[in-house]
């Protein structure tokens, strides 16, 4: 019902009967009688041949042809737990100890893995004092950044503009 929404009459049509397709091979309609092993012909319009890699194409394909801002709105982004990434949501208070997710400045020991301790919270800059590696005691100020998902197999690009720091455990 949701892939129908906003499409035209021949779309509606189309999804209509993939959909019915998928749901027969599902339930075993498809095929002829099974005994475990069953040979399902798969319409030319669903094939992908010739490629190195038919995942990335499908979804590649699929974003690029049909990109539902529905299906990617803020609420599943933001949703999204991504490797290089903190999550949408950072709940912060003062004395909590978090580690440093990028290198910001090296050479005062702000760089990937640095643990430091809440000072003080702002809306956009986080005051915090070094509590690992050789600036022990040394006091920094951290900004919000756009921090783009270092995983390269995800089919869009986005980023999240926030903190570069996760808490501590």
């Amino acid at each position: 019902m949701r892939l129908t929404m906003g499409n035209g009459s021949s779309d509606v049509e189309r999804t209509k009967l993939f959909a019915k397709w998928l749901l027969d091979v599902g339930e075993g309609n498809v095929g002829g009688c099974s005994d475990g092993d069953v040979l399902i012909d798969i319409p030319d319009d669903l094939v992908i041949s010739n490629s190195s890699d038919p995942l990335f194409d499908l979804i590649d394909f699929h974003l690029h042809a049909n990109f539902d801002h529905n299906l990617y709105s803020p609420d599943v982004l933001n949703g999204l737990k991504l490797s290089g990434l903190p999550n949408h949501k950072l709940q912060l208070k003062v004395g909590v100890p978090v580690m440093l997710l990028r290198n910001i400045d090296q050479r005062n020991g702000l760089c990937n893995g640095t643990r430091l301790q809440i000072i003080s919270l702002g809306d956009r800059v986080i005051e915090a004092e070094i509590i690992s590696e050789s600036n022990i005691g040394t006091r920094a100020f951290i900004t919000r950044i756009p921090l783009p998902p270092s995983d390269k197999k995800i089919p869009f690009k986005f980023q999240r503009r926030q903190f570069p720091i996760v808490v501590c455990f």
